[in-house]
């Protein structure tokens, strides 16, 4: 299988509009557009696909993270956050429009993400962020982009992946997280595909490209 985008290419920086934060001082809400997304070369038999998004470049720890007159070190032990989880796709669908799925940033979370008819979403790890949020707190389902932390030194990693299954369905209901999204995929992956872009908003770091 291949996994393509219009927007970004492989290794590549994720544009600013497909993040849900922005470099300002030092960080403002973004246009947090779902990307375009392309696959093909599905193997025989599959009946549906998987779409994940997940940043793997998290600090463990929030001691240090968007605090002024510090930062958090490269070397920090690093966790899993959740952007993007969808199942059920339907074996014809292979193309995602950007901003098809996400068009802005939903306040307390979206409560009918966009998605091919027939697919179910998950609830992502913003869920988890803005827990103790008054403004922001809420059940924050389908795609919501990248937000790393603005005094990270890390540059982050965004893995987007579709897998091909063997099964129309998962029994997934909306809101699902990822190890219930796991376990129903267990044993009927036929094939996967990644692409990974980064990110970050450190003014330090590299500078996210405008996309074409």
């Amino acid at each position: 299988m291949q996994l393509r985008s219009d927007n970004f290419k492989d290794g590549q920086s994720i544009p600013a509009e497909f993040a849900f934060g922005k470099r300002a001082e030092p960080v403002a809400l973004s246009d947090n557009l779902s990307p375009h997304l392309a696959w093909k070369d599905a193997p025989p038999g599959t009946r549906s696909f998987v779409l994940t998004c997940i940043d793997t470049d998290v600090p463990s720890r929030g001691d240090d993270v968007n605090q002024k007159g510090r930062t958090v070190p490269a070397d920090l032990p690093r966790v899993d956050f959740v952007h993007w989880l969808m199942a059920n796709i339907p074996a014809e669908c292979g193309e995602l429009a950007a901003g098809a799925c996400s068009n802005e940033v939903t306040a307390r979370g979206k409560r009918e993400p966009f998605g091919p008819p027939g697919s179910v979403q998950g609830e992502n790890d913003y869920t988890g962020w803005f827990a103790g949020d008054d403004q922001m707190a809420g059940s924050y389902l389908g795609y919501d982009g990248p937000c790393p932390p603005w005094n990270d030194v890390l540059l982050h990693h965004y893995h987007f992946r579709v897998s091909a299954l063997d099964v129309e369905t998962l029994a997934l209901a909306e809101g699902f997280k990822l190890p219930q999204l796991q376990a129903a995929m267990a044993g009927h992956v036929l094939a996967e595909a990644e692409l990974v872009g980064t990110y970050t908003l450190n003014p330090d770091g590299l500078e996210p490209v405008a996309s074409s």
